[in-house]
């Protein structure tokens, strides 16, 4: 989940060993090495051998726990992969602490090389939608489908209660917020957390909370959670002020993958007015708007957004059946997919 209502990090001499991840019945944890990054990555079995593979991407803060609660509402349509980034969930810091757009989505294409599943159904929420979005852009031919959960995508007028999180990229801000916060219980930063994240945080329940409690009491243990909190904020930044074809609304209007978002009318985080900026940078897009939903919808409603992503996945198989490789909806033809991923690196550098 996207917030600055997270745990303060005591010094690392005095942490104790982290607890170890949960995972919930059904799934699988593992850890898989490439170079500079090692990456935890969460998957559930398929309902049958064959199925189309899927890729989750989490948001700033989050993890590949963020899906557990869609990935099997959808075991029997794709073949399900969640993937903890850089310095989040399980996965230990990158190697050069690199933590912008442009490094989390160079892990995500690595990994997608090497496990050769791509390509994939590709799932992101806030800054891994932002990932995703780059993504698709860069590698189409690792994207079948871009699903987008209130991608981060540049906004010109921020809501005032996304500004704290914005915040953190600022040098100094997350030490003297942990200073501030010192004295913050798991459980009231956990409150903290619902309550910027969902729309009706009485959605959660008992032991959904719990489980939220002992995870954020796991990362209290973690000495590099605000540093990787603090630098992939800075990265999210960074991509945001950039313009031209570097930009990331430039590079979602090249995505060339059918695209379906998902926006909620109590998201906190990103604007509800976005939504239909992105239903026109996208070219064919489909938009789901949940108006009683905030920042994580797919936790918070993931039953109509698994429904959504089977009507995406249905329509696209039908079309892809017919051979209709037309995009009606589309405002213009297609062009080029793009080479430069939104910092000056080229397509070839991302290939890892």
């Amino acid at each position: 989940m996207s917030s600055t209502d997270l745990p303060s990090v005591p010094p690392a001499s005095v942490l104790p060993e982290a607890a170890a991840v949960r995972v919930a019945e059904g799934e699988r944890l593992r850890s898989v090495e490439l170079p500079g990054v090692t990456l935890s990555i969460r998957s559930r079995p398929p309902a049958r051998e064959g199925l189309p593979s899927a890729l989750f991407v989490h948001g700033l803060g989050g993890s590949s726990l963020n899906w557990s609660a869609l990935m099997p509402l959808l075991h029997d349509v794709v073949d399900s992969e969640a993937v903890d980034l850089p310095g989040f969930g399980d996965s230990p810091p990158p190697d050069d602490g690199d933590y912008s757009v442009t490094a989390h989505a160079r892990a995500v294409i690595r990994y997608l090389d090497v496990s050769g599943r791509g390509p994939v159904h590709l799932f992101g929420n806030s800054l891994g939608g932002a990932i995703a979005t780059r993504v698709a852009a860069v590698r189409p031919d690792l994207v079948r489908t871009l699903t987008l959960v209130s991608p981060a995508l540049p906004e010109l007028r921020v809501q005032r209660s996304a500004v704290p999180t914005g915040l953190l990229a600022v040098p100094g801000v997350a030490p003297l917020f942990t200073r501030i916060t010192r004295e913050w219980t798991a459980e009231q930063r956990v409150r903290g957390v619902l309550k910027l994240c969902y729309g009706d945080p009485g959605r959660v329940s008992s032991e959904g909370f719990r489980n939220a409690v002992q995870e954020m009491e796991r990362r209290l243990r973690l000495p590099y959670f605000w540093d990787a909190m603090a630098r992939s904020a800075r990265g999210l930044v960074n991509a945001y002020t950039l313009g031209g074809q570097q930009g990331l609304w430039r590079q979602a209007e090249r995505v060339l993958a059918p695209t379906l978002l998902v926006y909620g009318g109590r998201d906190q985080l990103v604007g509800f007015r976005m939504a239909q900026r992105s239903a026109r940078a996208f070219r064919g897009s489909r938009l789901v708007t949940l108006p009683d939903a905030g920042h994580v919808a797919m936790m918070e409603y993931p039953g109509t957004v698994a429904h959504a992503f089977r009507e995406l996945l249905r329509d696209t198989t039908d079309s892809a059946d017919e051979g209709d490789t037309g995009e009606p909806d589309a405002q213009g033809a297609p062009g080029s997919p793009v080479t430069d991923t939104g910092d000056g690196t080229t397509a070839d550098d991302m290939r890892g």
